[in-house]
């Protein structure tokens, strides 16, 4: 039997007022659509200012559409946001724990929020200590503990409640890489043995790369969709970066020589080439005492974004 998605937004659009009077309201998301299925870990994946925080925000109840649907759980975000919250765990960018309460007392506050209490939330906070690791430190000081740890205390107050949806806006913010893992491997149990849906905002290409489907947010509007491996095979073959000190005519030169896309990015010449190796002595051939250097690599994420928008991630 398939189930519906638990979340599903349809051509949804939403702007902010202009800035300054007379001026054009700035449109933060247009004609967004996407879904969501349960247990799945899905990435919105694009730079500061492409929409993913207004997206996040409208997701998680505080803003709502302009135009267009958004549900979850079954429930529409204009007319049933209060049903909504209580299918939904929300971490925010910045941590929102007392830092001079223990980890334990963080959770216990925040039951009484959702109507826990007696044995029945001493009972979930054990629990939710120990799915993330972190039993034998309930009664320390949050502020004692590392990022990492804060993070998955974090992580325990979101699934206090047993939501069905986490909403994560960049959860590994401040956390180094042995963190990040931890975290990464607590998400995926999560997905796999509790079946609860992770929808996460992120702008690093390693944690997007771990999402089971993404889409590609830029300017407000979705610009792929699918599974990494889905995404980066739309380039196919491989990637070249060839540097040069006039990459703008060698760029046009190698366009009218070989009739292949030659884009010039961040003063070098990026092709997309199949067997790229052996594309490689034709160009230094071609082109002798011109090219300074030649990197070659597989796509990644970042070449999908390059490839629909013609723009590097964090330069946007």
């Amino acid at each position: 039997m398939n189930l519906p998605p638990i979340v599903q937004v349809e051509n949804v659009t939403y702007s902010y007022p202009p800035a300054k009077r007379g001026g054009l309201p700035f449109a933060a998301l247009k004609d967004v659509s996407f879904s969501v299925q349960r247990g799945e870990i899905f990435g919105l994946l694009g730079p500061n200012g492409g929409g993913k925080t207004t997206l996040f925000k409208i997701l998680s109840t505080l803003l709502v559409p302009e135009t267009g649907i958004v549900q979850i759980a079954g429930y529409d975000v204009r007319t049933n946001p209060h049903d909504i919250r209580h299918h939904l765990g929300v971490a925010f960018q910045f941590p929102s724990l007392d830092k001079k309460l223990t980890a334990a007392e963080n959770l216990w506050h925040h039951g009484h929020l959702y109507g826990i209490r007696g044995a029945a939330l001493n009972l979930r906070i054990d629990l939710m200590l120990k799915r993330v690791n972190l039993q034998d430190r309930a009664h320390d000081l949050v502020e004692t503990l590392s990022g990492g740890m804060a993070r998955r205390v974090e992580l325990a107050k979101t699934l206090l409640h047993s939501p069905e949806l986490l909403l994560l806006d960049e959860p590994s913010t401040g956390l180094d890489p042995g963190a990040r893992r931890d975290l990464w491997e607590q998400l995926k149990a999560l997905s796999s043995r509790d079946s609860v849906t992770v929808l996460l905002t992120t702008h690093l290409m390693e944690e997007a790369a771990a999402c089971g489907r993404l889409a590609l947010l830029h300017h407000g509007q979705i610009v792929a969709l699918g599974t990494p491996d889905q995404l980066t095979a739309e380039i196919g073959g491989d990637v070249l970066t060839v540097h040069s000190q006039d990459p703008q005519t060698l760029g046009e030169e190698i366009r009218g020589r070989f009739q292949c896309p030659a884009t010039v990015l961040d003063g070098t010449v990026r092709i997309e080439r199949e067997n790229g190796h052996l594309f490689i002595p034709q160009l230094v051939e071609a082109f002798p005492g011109r090219i300074q250097g030649i990197s070659l690599g597989k796509p990644t994420l970042e070449d999908v974004f390059i490839h629909r928008t013609g723009h590097r991630l964090e330069e946007d």
